[in-house]
């Protein structure tokens, strides 16, 4: 009998480990910055992050999403994970959450 994988579940795992990657240059996690734009589970545990950079010549632009895709991977349950790049919409500061903004000393 096979087991079967609540994706909406595997989802939020991956949430929770997305959340333990910082962007270098500001002390909050690139969820909650708002980077994260969304996250696929299909019923074969492939996993797609679509996501994007604070700006486009951001100095990790080769680093971060490979280390958003290396630590996905690590979770048992997905089978693959890419990580895909858009600047559409572009990231501004609307897309922090009230958590990042208040770490930040927006607020």
């Amino acid at each position: 009998m096979e087991t079967t994988i609540d994706t909406n579940a595997l989802g939020e795992k991956i949430v929770r480990v997305i959340k333990t990657i910082f962007d270098p240059e500001i002390p909050v996690d690139i969820y909650e910055l708002g980077l994260i734009y969304d996250v696929f589970v299909n019923e074969d545990l492939d996993v797609k992050i679509l996501m994007t950079l604070t700006t486009p010549n951001c100095p990790v632009a080769e680093t971060l999403p490979l280390e958003v895709e290396e630590k996905i991977r690590s979770i048992n349950e997905v089978k693959s994970a890419k990580v895909e790049i858009t600047f559409d919409p572009p990231w501004s500061q609307d897309l922090m959450s009230e958590e990042a903004k208040l770490e930040l000393g927006m607020l």
